[in-house]
């Protein structure tokens, strides 16, 4: 009997930045974290917030530090494009779900009259009941796992707040009425519930047919790679996709401490100086040019929120090294079991 040659590990690198996924359609983000952590073989990852398996687009990935700012995105607000087909109702609000009711549309209901009605009253803030196949918990378990239990649980309506929104008529499938939802919203808005109210307030019930995020908290799908994409490129051109940690930071106001308030602040002390107030702040050295973490400013005192450390910023001033070549694993981490997300 032949012995199996041992497996060797991938050796891991500290890699600290953001990489812009375009998540495809069918993989959770988990499962699209760990595949992008393997190919970049960093040693620490964490995403920015679930996007659903059966949604496609940007998905911002946090490696090493950036970890650190991850909450950022997930706070910021999503625009996404999806198509609602219409007439039809299902259990879970999407394509997957059983059918619960169907029923005609008419001309009238998609006139461009009743269209801009509908349009404006979901514009704001308005109240969502959040959907049963969804990550939300209650009492510790997610309401998916009620759900697929057979059970219906209560759920208080939350409040959201939808910045733009655009609806046009078009077509899904076999040439299904259906119409496409443009939508800016805040953190916490489940698309999929915004489609079933909507066709409630046409007259003819919805469920969402296809859904893709296509920006949040500035980062736009142009800027987005795609797995295959990534796993084409050599190690080097790999890393290069990964973006500076400050890329999450484009919204702080920066200020620039010299060397002796820049290890203070490290500390944890606050400093004083000229700066307006400002509740969002990302602080650099000037020698060398490297970010040391976000503050906010408050009566001219500069605020530590939440630093990098010494290790942290002086791997980020480094180039990556290459590890030694050696034997990959036969294939990706297994993927993670699928969980239902917003």
């Amino acid at each position: 009997m032949t012995a199996r040659a041992p497996r060797i590990r991938v050796q891991r690198r500290p890699v600290h930045g953001v990489l812009l996924l375009d998540k495809p359609l069918g993989l959770s983000s988990n499962d699209a974290l760990q595949k992008a952590k393997w190919l970049l073989r960093a040693e620490k990852a964490g995403h920015t917030g679930t996007l659903d398996p059966l949604a496609t687009g940007v998905l911002p990935l946090c490696f090493g530090a950036a970890t650190k700012f991850s909450a950022l995105q997930l706070d910021a607000p999503k625009t996404y494009e999806a198509i609602a087909l219409l007439g039809t109702t299902t259990s879970t609000g999407d394509a997957e779900g059983q059918v619960l009711q169907q029923r005609s549309v008419d001309a009238a209901q998609l006139a461009p009259e009743r269209l801009e009605a509908v349009r404006r009253q979901f514009l704001g803030r308005i109240r969502q009941v959040p959907p049963m196949y969804s990550a939300l918990k209650k009492e510790g378990r997610a309401l998916y796992e009620y759900a697929r239990a057979g059970i219906e649980v209560e759920r208080p309506a939350r409040e959201v707040e939808i910045f733009e929104l655009n609806l046009a008529q078009t077509l899904a499938g076999q040439a299904l009425p259906a119409i496409k939802i443009v939508v800016r919203c805040s953190k916490g808005t489940y698309i999929r519930t915004l489609a079933e109210d909507i066709g409630n307030a046409l007259g003819c019930g919805a469920h969402l047919a296809a859904l893709r995020r296509i920006e949040t908290g500035g980062l736009d799908a142009a800027r987005c790679i795609t797995l295959a994409e990534l796993e084409a490129l050599s190690e080097p051109a790999r890393l290069a996709q990964v973006l500076p940690v400050q890329t999450l930071l484009s919204r702080h106001v920066p200020i620039t401490l010299d060397e002796e308030d820049a290890g203070r602040f490290l500390s944890g002390l606050r400093r004083r100086g000229p700066w307006p107030d400002a509740a969002a702040v990302a602080v650099y050295g000037r020698q060398p040019q490297a970010l040391l973490g976000v503050g906010h400013v408050r009566g001219g005192e500069l605020i530590a929120d939440r630093l990098l450390s010494p290790l942290e910023i002086q791997q980020m001033l480094q180039p990556p090294e290459h590890p030694p070549p050696e034997r990959p694993p036969d294939r990706p981490p297994e993927s993670a079991p699928a969980s239902a997300a917003p």
